[in-house]
């Protein structure tokens, strides 16, 4: 069978939107928030309204209005939260893509898909409201996870429901109901769900880290950001 990563790459063919509004794949500016980032060393990372400065800073400097990154990095800023950080769990390894946009922002399918699971993970550090839809397009199966929304954004929500690409989701949430996160979307890709229902770990150990990967390739080869 072809490789998952390949599969996922082929599904598009050029930037797809996943965020609502007029961007375009020029708004778009990389960002590492990995321990390599010396700026990071600066900021107080404990507060979501200092990380929120940070990132719009970083925005403006470059002349862009959304930044992106995240895939397999890893990422030191974990240490505040005990969801990642104890004496049995260390999970610092960030497999899922995050899109720093405005609270609020739209949120869009960029496939066709049903709704699989929504749950509100709402540990401090967690997910905070989170949809994760089913795919199966060429006779395979797979899944995509959205993180970090509004509490709104599962009013109503029926597993099943059918949802066209290009279809708003959800939208944003702040940082008083996303885990207390600066405003961001957490966007991963899941071939197996592995019994998980309206969650998925984003964020993993390096002992698991090639399960992981293998599982959830780079989301950008679906975006092409």
């Amino acid at each position: 069978m072809q490789p998952f990563s390949d599969f996922i790459n082929e599904l598009t063919s050029d930037f797809t939107p996943i965020i609502g509004g007029e961007y375009k794949q020029d708004d778009f500016a990389y960002i590492d928030l990995s321990e390599n980032n010396r700026d990071l060393l600066k900021l107080e990372v404990a507060s979501s309204e200092a990380f929120s400065i940070f990132i719009s800073e970083y925005l403006k400097n470059r002349k862009s209005t959304v930044a992106f990154g995240g895939y397999n990095e890893l990422r030191t800023l974990y240490n505040r939260s005990q969801l990642f950080n104890n004496t049995e769990v260390n999970r610092n390894i960030h497999i899922g893509l995050d899109i720093w946009v405005p609270a609020f922002s739209g949120i869009i399918g960029p496939l066709d898909g049903t709704i699989h699971s929504f749950k509100d993970n709402d540990n401090f550090g967690d997910y905070g409201p989170t949809i994760i839809l089913e795919h199966v397009l060429n006779g395979r199966k797979f899944h995509t996870l959205y993180g970090h929304l509004s509490r709104k954004s599962l009013d109503n929500l029926k597993i099943g429901d059918k949802v066209k690409a290009g279809d708003k989701i959800a939208e944003l949430g702040d940082f008083d109901e996303n885990g207390d996160y600066a405003p961001h979307l957490h966007f991963q890709v899941m071939e197996k769900m592995q019994g998980k229902i309206g969650d998925y770990p984003g964020v993993v150990k390096k002992e698991d880290l090639d399960m992981y990967l293998k599982n959830c390739p780079d989301p950008n080869l679906l975006l092409k950001i």
